[in-house]
């Protein structure tokens, strides 16, 4: 298989695993979006990591595949490809990427659908399809411009440069840069100290934050309200509100 799913200790590691680069062929894409619905779907996954291993997170598209494409059969893949990268953004859970290497065209726009994003200090990302005659197609063109703003997306979608990790880290595309070999380490402390929390309440976070986003603000406030209001029907809303009271903040136990 080219991705794989592991799962310890409530956090489930969606493993790119095609050498040299990892680069994102049409069953490699397949087999995210399998894997982001099993992640979703599995209630002993209680956050994700999307990590391409040590050297590489993932290089871009296949270009051999794709050079050989004509007009009509993209048209019939291009809503597959996006489909299978809004799979994972779409994860109600958590999702925190690792990026080593180069993460560059799809593999910029995986890293995108991550909730977090952690670097390392070799890293270098872009959207590179502009020099190839190409735009982003994998949700490149939407999701960099609601990061880092449509000025800073444009520059790099219309040159195709690599940014740095720490260029990146400046700009707002990944959230912290750390030694290439603590990458992995600190992405799953991250996603184990969420895997503790209330998973209903970060659902409901997660996707008030994203749906809002997508909206007018009265919408989004109506998307909060109900998801707000419904908590209140939980056990685990019950469990931090009474250990609130009895223990003080910061130590209640979620189910």
């Amino acid at each position: 298989m080219t991705v794989e799913l592991e799962v310890s200790e409530g956090v489930g590691t969606i493993r790119l695993d095609r050498p040299p680069m990892n680069a994102l062929d049409i069953a490699t894409q397949d087999r995210l979006r399998e894997l982001a619905a099993e992640a979703t779907d599995r209630d002993d996954v209680r956050a994700v990591i999307i990590y391409g291993g040590e050297k590489v997170f993932a290089a871009g598209a296949d270009i051999k595949e794709m050079q050989v494409m004509d007009h009509a059969a993209m048209v019939k893949r291009s809503k597959a490809l996006q489909d299978s990268f809004t799979a994972v953004a779409r994860i109600p859970k958590p999702v925190v990427a690792a990026v080593t290497g180069y993460a560059l065209g799809g593999g910029c726009e995986l890293a995108l659908c991550a909730d977090f994003r952690i670097a390392a200090d070799n890293a270098k990302l872009g959207q590179p399809e502009i020099l190839l005659g190409l735009i982003p197609g994998a949700g490149g063109t939407q999701r960099l411009a609601r990061l880092v703003g449509p000025s800073k997306a444009k520059d790099l979608i219309f040159t195709g440069h690599q940014v740095k990790a720490e260029e990146a880290l400046a700009i707002g595309l990944v959230d912290r840069v750390v030694p290439a070999a603590e990458v992995y380490e600190q992405a799953h402390a991250w996603a184990a100290k969420l895997a503790q929390g209330p998973a209903l309440a970060l659902r409901a976070a997660k996707e008030s934050v994203d749906a809002g986003l997508e909206t007018d603000i009265d919408t989004g406030l109506a998307i909060e309200r109900n998801w707000f209001a419904g908590l209140f029907a939980t056990e685990d809303r019950e469990r931090g509100m009474r250990s609130f009271v009895e223990e003080g903040p910061g130590k209640a136990k979620f189910v």
